[in-house]
């Protein structure tokens, strides 16, 4: 039964990873267009850096959630690696609980008055030909750690069916 509820929080991990990778490609593409109009017909646009920008931070924010799933996430392996697999699962899942849970939960709350408030005030970059729905980019870090969380319940199954024994002993 944990198995089978770890793949679907997989599977959704694994969706959060192919937009993330998606959205990677669409930076590019922009970065790239940015260039070749700025470098070579002296044309650019604030917009466009602003679009680089913040394609940038999506990526990085819901690929964190991603990143946990794949248990490529930085942690200090001078010690975890020589430890038992079992000792390992057991850190991942307190790890979870201790510090990435409470945090994520932190950041989901602490962030949703600063998107309010870019939303009331309708706040718009302070560069001329700039973007405006900052409130948007700004939802992203909530929603991002929403995501997180998501991945930690995977995360945190993962580990307890390899501390059972039931499940894949490497990555998820």
């Amino acid at each position: 039964m944990l198995i089978k509820l770890e793949r679907c929080f997989n599977k959704f991990s694994d969706i959060i990873g192919r937009i993330a990778a998606t959205l990677l490609i669409l930076m590019l593409i922009n970065v790239f267009y940015d260039a070749i109009m700025r470098y070579l017909f002296k044309s650019g646009h604030i917009a466009l850096q602003e679009i680089e920008w913040h394609l940038f931070s999506i990526v990085f924010l819901i690929g964190i959630a991603y990143t946990l799933k794949e248990d490529a996430h930085v942690r200090v392996d001078i010690i975890y690696d020589h430890l038992n697999t079992k000792t390992r699962s057991l850190i991942n899942i307190f790890g979870a609980f201790i510090l990435l849970i409470p945090l994520s939960w932190l950041i989901i709350t602490g962030s949703l008055e600063f998107v309010r408030e870019a939303y009331e005030f309708k706040e718009i970059s302070g560069d001329p030909g700039g973007l405006t729905h900052r409130y948007l980019i700004k939802a992203i870090i909530p929603f991002s750690f929403v995501l997180i969380l998501v991945s930690a319940v995977g995360f945190v199954l993962h580990n307890i069916n390899i501390f059972l024994g039931a499940g894949a002993q490497d990555k998820p």
